[in-house]
């Protein structure tokens, strides 16, 4: 039986509507402005819209407008792109949108169960769909493939004991009481925290119902910072390409917070085991008050990517690191989040993307393409190991 004929992707229009001007839009959208030919920033008003727009210079050079839903379905044209930094649990009706109107959709944000059934309407219309395009997810996934791969060459596919962890973390510059500054909106960073944790470690498969319980000490570059397990790591696994006659003895995709966080979130911890949906938005605007990000607090970003493989014959190492400081013009964060995003855009728009769902670069090759052009614009991930990028 023939394997069935997948749709051409829809020929990019050359427009770009993204979707959002908070806390990680950034440089990326710079870049969009100069390799496409029409952009849009949505954002809650068309004022707002303006004024990111006139931070990042781009006045005169980008289209502001103010969001609904009923004005993107409007404005949307075949062969678009929606660029959406929107929460996540507004990303499947965007697919919906897109699908409908035959654009291409990019965020940021972990592939849901709801996005993954749009996938297959999205494939048949010729739509492309660009998801974990950020820091974590996006960068990681990055410096993951290439690592595997590299460590592949060296000790081969057969028996190994690998040692697999990625930890990342947006933190304040300059350590802070609350030890922590929010880079992106609070009811996420708090929904992110109710949710169970699944990873590797010892050998053994496990589970924890908050991520903060498995909290361990973790030392980066002689530098001490809490880590803990974030989400499902193990559907990871087969994602990265991990041979399945290595045996992982730990394999851990996690968070990094700043060494005393544990202490300083006690009663925050408290608070999202015992309050409701309710409470926990009311606490996020609480935290938001008291803990407001400014522009004279600068943020910092620092992702390890890390990976041991030792076979009868050999033993191979290699860790990838990124340590990125904000500065008055733009944060660590949206640098690191807009970036990678923007350049999936134009793979989506030079129409390197077959229809149907991306996660990322997934392979190598195309990973190394994304950290070039990453260094290329101040995000240098530096290798420190027994071989070189």
């Amino acid at each position: 039986m023939s394997e069935p004929i997948m749709p051409e992707p829809i020929p990019p229009s050359g427009t770009v509507h993204w979707l959002g001007a908070g806390l990680s839009t950034g440089s990326g959208l710079r870049v969009l402005g100069d390799a496409t030919d029409r952009l849009v920033l949505w954002a809650r008003t068309e004022r707002k819209a303006s004024d990111c727009l006139s931070r990042l210079g781009l006045t005169g050079r980008a289209t502001a407008a103010g969001f609904s839903v009923p004005a993107l379905a409007a404005a949307l044209r075949p062969g678009d792109v929606v660029v959406s930094m929107l929460p996540a649990s507004q990303h499947a009706g965007l697919v919906r949108l897109c699908v409908s109107h035959g654009a291409h959709f990019a965020c940021s944000s972990y592939v849901s169960e709801s996005i993954l059934a749009e996938v297959p309407g999205a494939a048949q219309a010729g739509v492309v769909v660009l998801t974990e395009a950020g820091l974590d997810p996006g960068i990681d996934h990055l410096l993951a493939h290439v690592l595997i791969a590299q460590a592949r060459t060296a000790i081969g596919d057969g028996a190994a004991a690998a040692d697999f962890t990625s930890y990342c973390g947006g933190v304040p510059a300059v350590p802070n009481a609350f030890r922590y500054r929010f880079s992106w909106a609070p009811r996420g960073v708090l929904s992110a925290l109710r949710e169970p944790a699944s990873y590797v470690a010892d050998s053994e498969r496990k589970q924890v119902r908050y991520p903060w319980e498995a909290t361990e000490r973790l030392a980066v570059n002689g530098e001490e910072f809490e880590a803990y397990p974030n989400r499902d790591s193990i559907g990871f696994i087969a994602q990265y390409g991990v041979p399945s006659d290595w045996q992982l003895r730990t394999f851990v995709r996690g968070t990094l917070r700043l060494d005393g966080w544990s202490d300083a979130w006690a009663s925050v911890f408290a608070e999202l085991k015992d309050g409701d949906g309710d409470r926990v938005d009311e606490l996020a605007k609480e935290l938001a008050a008291k803990y407001p990000s400014t522009a004279a607090d600068l943020d910092r970003v620092v992702l390890a990517v890390s990976l041991q493989v030792r076979s009868d014959e050999r033993n191979w190492s290699g860790e990838y690191l990124l340590d990125l400081t904000g500065d008055q013009a733009e944060s660590a964060m949206a640098r690191c989040v807009s970036l990678p995003l923007a350049f999936g855009v134009m793979q989506i728009k030079d129409g390197a993307m077959a229809p149907g769902l991306h996660r990322a670069a997934e392979e190598p090759e195309g990973a190394q393409r994304w950290l070039d052009f990453l260094r290329e614009h101040g995000i240098d991930c530096v290798f420190r190991g027994n071989a070189a990028v």
